[in-house]
């Protein structure tokens, strides 16, 4: 695994003061820091960041698999922000980084007076970038979000379910990490545009404001009926051209479906899939070739589908499907994820080497020259402290044991 995989360093060098928590803004500068960013999550010193504790993790009392998750390649420092002599530490860390990143809760970073008017005084360089739950000017935004209350009040729920259902939450954090995956790109892209105007940006991202960007084909859909986006089921959010949806496999369990699909502007597709289940007679009968007249047979199309694909499990279903040259994917659950050899072999799912435990997790997806970003392990609490105040602060060994003692790192 580790022959397939490497840090890319595109962000060699950049400097990252991370003062967010959760998944949000932990997700954001988890890619920068797997892009080669140091990065540095500022902690209480008493507990660290809330998600530490976050639904358990390899043993009693370790920092949770959540915590592992969303922090890998980063470093820890505690600093109490309580304490005059801890912000004052944060500032002068500000004031050496390139990005600040923060996600507390409305008003609290000015109250402690690290706002970006504060920090940008003493770094006109620095990226200063927030993720709030609802945008500045929304009739919302003091209220506090969470993934789910983005996904709610953004749109995702609402063209999520079952036709005549009410609507669900997806299973995938959007609101969070979709979040952070758009500021993140941001940030990037302002540190380019600073190679230009030696000067820094204030970016922003509320969540709720995040999830439109992940629905604009509910947009599209709206457009063209005037009408609310319906939920559709697990078809495709325009309904698809039938067959479009999933079918149940042998043996039946919770996660034995394979999705099919039929494109409405490729006849191929239902030719070589009426061929693959046995109905080589269908594959050009006018009745079922022309999209518009095989809707009208929806029911019976399914059916037919249905009894083929419960022969079969959704791999064997995906294999003889896809080979066909007609879209088809398996229902892959965690456990059909975690078990594939490929990713692993890829360096898609890597293996974090945690002092606690060990996790194998995705890293970024990308590949950069062949090999995705190599998984380095989530900090310890304060793992970093003396290295990051004396490399970034230039303080000693005496200076830091004072702070230590004074409870302020």
């Amino acid at each position: 695994m580790d022959a397939n995989a490497a840090m890319p360093n595109c962000l060699a060098g950049v400097r990252v003061v991370d003062l967010s928590q959760f998944e949000a803004g932990p997700s954001c500068t988890e890619v920068l820091a797997l892009l080669g960013a140091e990065v540095v999550k500022v902690e209480n010193p008493k507990s660290g960041e809330p998600g530490r504790i976050l639904m358990g993790g390899p043993k009693p009392g370790a920092d949770s698999y959540y915590f592992m998750i969303y922090n890998a390649n980063k470093k820890s420092v505690t600093v109490d922000l309580k304490s005059a002599r801890g912000l004052n530490l944060v500032k002068e860390m500000a004031a050496k980084a390139d990005v600040f990143v923060e996600n507390m809760a409305p008003g609290t970073i000015e109250r402690l007076g690290l706002g970006h008017d504060a920090l940008a005084a003493l770094n006109p360089r620095l990226i200063y970038a927030q993720v709030k739950g609802f945008g500045e000017g929304s009739p919302y935004e003091k209220n506090l979000s969470f993934d789910m209350i983005a996904q709610a009040c953004g749109g995702t729920m609402s063209v999520t379910g079952e036709r005549d259902g009410p609507p669900c939450r997806p299973g995938a954090t959007l609101g969070d990490t979709g979040t952070g995956m758009l500021l993140a790109i941001s940030i990037v892209s302002a540190l380019y545009e600073r190679q230009r105007t030696g000067r820094g940006r204030h970016i922003q991202i509320a969540m709720q404001d995040a999830i439109l960007q992940y629905i604009r084909g509910a947009f599209i859909q709206h457009a063209r009926t005037g009408q609310p986006a319906p939920r559709n089921g697990a078809q495709s959010l325009a309904g698809g051209t039938a067959p479009a949806g999933i079918y149940p496999c042998r043996p039946g369990g919770p996660n034995d479906w394979v999705y099919v699909f039929t494109s409405h502007n490729n006849p191929e597709h239902w030719r070589r899939l009426a061929t693959v289940i046995g109905r080589p007679e269908l594959a050009d009968d006018p009745e079922y070739l022309d999209r518009d007249k095989r809707a009208a047979h929806e029911a019976e199309v399914n059916a037919m589908i249905t009894e083929w694909t419960r022969r079969h499990t959704k791999h064997e279903a995906m294999r003889l499907i896809g080979a066909a040259g007609v879209p088809a994917g398996a229902v892959l659950d965690t456990g059909d994820l975690l078990a594939e050899p490929s990713f692993e072999t890829r360096g898609i799912l890597q293996v974090m080497q945690h002092p606690n435990g060990t996790l194998k997790m995705p890293s970024f997806p990308v590949r950069f020259d062949g090999a995705p970003p190599k998984v380095e392990p989530a900090p310890l609490l304060g793992q970093h402290t003396d290295e990051v105040l004396g490399k970034w602060l230039d303080l000693n060994e005496r200076d830091i044991a004072a702070l230590k003692q004074e409870g302020i790192v």
